[in-house]
């Protein structure tokens, strides 16, 4: 199943999405300085009860991008409501992976016009912040136990986003207190954890699941923190049963 390359102007920006499938549809928010072909396995999974958008966000994959913008995560969903708006996907499914989780959830509370339904992913800095070099420490610890295809992808996602760009969102995270922000987000939630993934600590998912108390956990025994790439057919599986008991 092939995809498709589609360009939107948001904001004055090309705005990139590959899509593929047929059926309601559901948009991929990919990770920090991640590319939406770092999510193909996963998509062709979706894709076949869904149409699968895997969103570029600006400066990111095939998204034009502004120098020293974004800076912040809240503008990372500014620009995403905005092209939901302008795509004409009204109020749909999103999937979050890793940072992608916490601006699903920033979108959630702060545009519920726009999210039926939040499945993240490996869900990072939400409600922990840590400090940019703990996070690079924990991504080293996860990097051996990724696939070796996904390497060449990633290094590739992350020289098109840059080292600057991937920073200064990197330390948003510690100004974007999404915690009280989380008792907002009233779309049915999926949390999906790897229980190999030294990324997301456990005590993170229990404060996310005592702030939005409906919210649903499955774990994925062995999962690493690239849940999408690494267990494609269970990511999958879990969030179409979910989008299906919800009515999503």
């Amino acid at each position: 199943m092939n995809a498709e390359s589609r360009y939107t102007r948001v904001r004055g920006l090309l705005t990139h999405a590959r899509v593929r499938g047929e059926g309601p549809p559901l948009v991929i928010i990919p990770g920090l300085g991640c590319a939406s072909w770092m999510y193909t396995r996963v998509a062709r999974e979706l894709a076949r009860a869904r149409t699968v958008y895997a969103y570029d966000p600006p400066g990111h994959g095939r998204s034009a991008g502004r120098p020293g913008s974004p800076r912040t995560i809240e503008g990372l969903t500014d620009h995403l409501a905005a092209w939901l708006a302008e795509s004409g996907l009204g109020r749909v499914p999103l999937l979050g992976h890793s940072l992608g989780g916490e601006v699903v959830f920033d979108l959630a509370a702060r545009y519920p016009g726009h999210v039926s339904a939040a499945i993240a992913c490996a869900p990072t800095g939400i409600p922990e912040n840590p400090s940019v070099r703990e996070q690079l420490l924990r991504l080293l610890l996860d990097l051996p136990r990724e696939r070796p295809g996904l390497f060449l992808p990633a290094l590739a996602a992350y020289t098109r986003s840059g080292p600057a760009r991937m920073l200064r969102l990197a330390q948003d995270q510690s100004q974007h207190d999404t915690g009280p922000l989380l008792p907002h987000v009233l779309a049915p939630t999926l949390l999906l954890d790897g229980t190999h993934d030294p990324v997301i600590q456990a005590w993170t998912l229990e404060a996310i699941c005592a702030a939005i108390p409906d919210a649903t956990v499955r774990e994925i025994p062995g999962g690493t923190h690239a849940l999408t790439d690494s267990f494609p057919r269970t990511v999958a599986r879990y969030t179409l049963d979910f989008l299906r008991e919800v009515g999503a």
